[in-house]
């Protein structure tokens, strides 16, 4: 089979969990996505929400089964040695459709080829088949090193899945608490980290601060992580918004990098968003903000495909008036940022309405 190598590797990656505008949610999912002549395999798909089968939440045995598989030690799990590359992040059915393809041994190399969207056992290549992308050609040598590496410890361990809430507002950090929760985020709230056991601390990827939280408060937290040898992400709470602290908390628990992610840019300022991304994809921009009596104000502005590259993006002057918080959503990456005065990007789009 006379098909150029292709470099493999793999990386983290997240489908990011959101708390819904009706009460519904998304829920939240770390992975291990493959990366293909140096880009996330995912992005040269349609857009797609969907996780690898190497997803972290997995009980090891059926995470190392996993690997296995692709390492072709086991029967392929669908005709045609066919296996299951990307699947639902809600069930993994295969009802509910997966991207697959065939992967083979041919001679020491490993070939992927013939991707297509599968809602069934029978995949319908001229129907569903996904032209143009792959077959690639990865070194064995190459190939099963990187997956071996997910048995032997080598590879990165897992995100961190749990995050310190520390503020003033009890009941608010409760509904925020709760809202993590619901998408698999764990959470634990409290005024300081100082009695904090060091084993307790390294079970955080994150620590996010109510507004109340003096910055003499903030210090004496970060030292105390510091202390204890941890590193987190901190989050500066923007507002008393349950759905904007979740995106915010999402951004700051995102372990993919910088350099693979879709959604790379988000500014706000003079009426427009500025929002970059990598490769194509559904772009969804909302408006939160508190009215005069408190009251959280969702305002759905954009909900698009977007093209490689900077767009700009008109906004309803009515949504984003007084002190307005953007968050900016892919199915992996989310990007939060208040509205300012400056210039944005350079290509146009047209808000959804």
């Amino acid at each position: 089979m006379s098909v150029a190598y292709a470099a493999f590797g793999l990386a983290p990656a997240m489908r990011a969990g959101e708390v819904l505008a009706d009460g519904g949610y998304q829920v939240h999912r770390d992975f291990v996505d493959f990366i293909v002549d140096g880009r996330p395999l995912l992005h040269q798909l349609s857009d797609l929400d969907a996780v690898s089968p190497l997803a972290s939440d997995v009980p090891p045995a059926i995470f190392t089964a996993q690997v296995r598989s692709l390492l072709l030690e086991t029967h392929a799990p669908l005709p045609g040695g066919r296996y299951i590359v990307y699947g639902c992040p809600e069930c993994e059915d295969l009802a509910c459709g997966a991207v697959t393809a065939v992967i083979q041994r041919d001679g020491e190399d490993f070939v992927w080829r013939d991707f297509a969207w599968q809602t069934d056992e029978h995949a319908d290549l001229a129907l569903n088949g996904y032209h143009g992308i792959g077959p690639f050609r990865f070194r064995g040598t190459e190939y099963r090193h990187a997956l071996a590496s997910l048995l032997d410890g080598a590879a990165p361990a897992a995100p961190r899945r749990r995050v310190l809430l520390i503020g003033a507002r009890v009941a608010l950090l409760a509904k925020l608490a709760a809202a993590l929760r619901t998408i698999g985020i764990g959470a634990d709230i409290t005024r300081d980290a100082h009695d904090v056991s060091a084993e307790e601390l390294r079970a955080y990827g994150a620590v996010a601060f109510g507004r109340a939280i003096t910055e003499e408060e903030r210090a004496a937290v970060r030292r105390t992580f510091e202390d204890a040898g941890v590193e987190v992400a901190y989050v500066d709470g923007l507002a008393p918004i349950v759905p904007l602290l979740v995106a915010q908390i999402e951004h700051a628990l995102d372990p993919s990098p910088v350099a693979q992610r879709r959604l790379t840019g988000l500014v706000a300022a003079d009426g427009e968003a500025g929002v970059e991304v990598t490769s194509p994809c559904r772009v969804r921009l909302t408006a939160y903000r508190l009215d005069r009596l408190y009251r959280t104000r969702t305002h759905e502005l954009f909900d698009g495909i977007l093209e490689p590259g900077r767009h700009r993006v008109a906004l309803d002057a009515g949504a984003v008036k007084g002190e307005s918080f953007l968050v900016a959503r892919t199915s992996g990456s989310v990007l939060v940022e208040a509205m300012g005065h400056g210039k944005t990007g350079t290509r146009t789009a047209r808000a959804a309405h």
